[in-house]
């Protein structure tokens, strides 16, 4: 008997966490360019693909892209965001390495970012 319940609870843990893995149906994401404002986006030669320089009425900045990774708090992050008055796209995206405290990024449809650490799944949000 306990064995069929922890199987239960195992189960339903897994089809949670693939659940929040899934993308959010919140229609068409927008493009970079229109998040940016003014700012026009382009991929430069020179500089590995993971680089992008963005023109705007100041002149040129070089960023770095960085790949999107999902963590245990991700969805956590996303709630958070929202109370905050972040409506996002992308969804939280873990920044540092799993573990005990880990640090969360979020780009807002208004062109500002979240961000929120998180201390063994307790996350707060990070200001500036």
């Amino acid at each position: 008997m306990t064995r069929q319940i922890l199987i239960v609870i195992l189960t339903a843990a897994v089809f949670m966490t693939a659940c929040s893995l899934l993308p959010a149906k919140s229609g068409k994401a927008p493009d970079m360019a229109s998040a940016q404002g003014a700012a026009t986006a382009k991929k430069t030669d020179s500089k590995p693909s993971d680089r992008v320089v963005v023109e705007d009425s100041q002149g040129r900045v070089e960023v770095q892209k960085v790949e999107f990774r999902s963590g245990v708090s991700s969805a956590t992050v996303e709630r958070l965001a929202k109370r905050y008055g972040c409506e996002g796209f992308g969804g939280a995206g873990l920044l540092t390495k799993q573990g005990p405290v880990e640090v969360y990024r979020m780009q807002c449809n208004n062109g500002s970012t979240f961000m929120a650490q998180c201390e063994l799944r307790q996350c707060q949000p990070m200001h500036k």
